[in-house]
């Protein structure tokens, strides 16, 4: 099966697609510049696997949390594929692809996307098994979630593996407010490293067809919609 997927749910951009053999695939940080360069290199992945959009059998991306805008060029891109050609579209969360990634740990993973405000986008994984929703949360409530489900576990008590775009960030604040020996930051996302996630969307994928074009899922509000703050009737 011919799969393109795009992550465009964080300022690292990753493209990947796989003809069931090989994979191709392009990852940059790119900041706020997918919408500029995300099209040019899909066609160039295309190209390189000898492959034009309309054999293309499913287009997935990121359906959030992550950044609004970044969350819908990856809707946007991947709609304008799969419309004209009736492709098959498949979304998977941002989260549950982060941790997909550490499936094997042998302990809790933490995926963290930087939510700005002082709070991240996360959730609590073991076995790559979801074991808590996706969470909008400063560091202070998620070192409280960390301690009650290794109280809650049976003994050894896990380890906690923090992993995602923004692990190294989450990292330094949960080092104050859970036992050090208990942390420990992936290895892929020490210091100003950062990865993409469009391979593991890649597994994900054909497990989760949608079967309507939907949209990005939000776990927080748009500045502009918190700015503008409740809606008044008008008076009549």
């Amino acid at each position: 099966m011919n799969i393109l997927a795009v992550d465009t749910a964080t300022p690292v951009l990753s493209i990947a697609f796989s003809d069931g053999r090989s994979t191709w695939y392009f990852e940059a940080d790119a900041g706020n510049r997918h919408s500029e360069i995300i099209i040019d290199t899909i066609d160039t992945l295309l190209s390189a696997a000898s492959i034009q959009s309309k054999d293309v059998d499913m287009v997935a991306c990121m359906k959030g949390p992550g950044s609004f805008t970044g969350l819908r060029i990856g809707y946007s891109v991947a709609k304008g594929l799969c419309l004209p050609f009736g492709i098959a579209l498949a979304t998977a969360g941002t989260l549950d692809c982060m941790a997909y990634f550490r499936r094997d740990w042998g302990g809790y993973v933490i995926p963290a996307v930087d939510a700005r405000k002082h709070a991240y986008f996360t959730a609590l994984f073991e076995n790559g098994r979801r074991l808590t929703p996706d969470m909008d949360a400063g560091a202070a409530r998620i070192a409280d979630c960390i301690i009650e489900k290794r109280e809650r576990a049976a003994a050894p008590e896990p380890h906690v593996l923090i992993t995602g775009t923004d692990a190294a960030l989450l990292y330094e604040e949960l080092v104050p407010r859970v036992p050090a020996e208990t942390l420990q930051l992936d290895i892929c996302c020490a210091g100003t490293r950062r990865k993409g996630y469009a391979k593991e969307l890649l597994a994900l994928a054909p497990h989760h067809i949608e079967q309507t074009l939907s949209g990005p899922e939000y776990i927080r509000k748009s500045d502009a919609e918190i700015g503008a703050g409740p809606r008044i009737p008008c008076a009549h």
